[in-house]
C-alpha cells in the first residue's frame, strides 16, 4: 500500500467551509477502487495549510483509476475552489515502521 500526500493551502478564513467540502467528498474516495483510507490533517501552527492523506493499493490506483474518474472531477469541484494554488501531490511508502 502507498499513501498519497497532498499539501493544500487555502484562505484560512474559509477553513470551516473547506473542511465541510472535504467531508462531503469522503464518499467519493470510499467508493474508489483501491482506496483504503482518507484523512484531512490541519496544520496547527500554519493556518490554511492542510495535508490530505489517502491510502491506495498503488500509485496507478490513484493516478490512473481515480484521476480518470467522474469521482475525481466531483472531488475537485467540491474542494478545488478553495485552493490558493495547485496542491503539491506525492506518494510515499513506509521505509521504517517504528512504533
Amino acid at each position: 500500500m502507498i499513501k498519497e500526500i497532498a499539501r493544500i493551502e487555502i484562505d484560512p478564513t474559509k477553513a470551516a467551509a473547506f473542511e465541510a467540502a472535504v467531508a462531503q467528498a469522503e464518499p467519493l474516495f470510499r467508493a474508489a477502487a483501491g482506496c483504503h483510507s482518507f484523512t484531512l490533517e490541519r496544520a496547527v501552527d500554519r493556518p490554511g495549510h492542510y495535508l490530505l492523506v489517502v491510502g491506495w493499493d498503488s500509485v496507478d490506483a490513484h493516478i490512473v483509476d481515480f484521476r480518470g474518474s467522474y469521482d475525481f472531477q466531483a472531488w475537485r469541484a467540491l474542494a478545488g475552489p478553495f485552493f490558493i494554488g495547485p496542491p503539491d501531490v506525492f506518494h510515499v511508502e513506509t521505509a521504517v515502521d517504528g512504533f
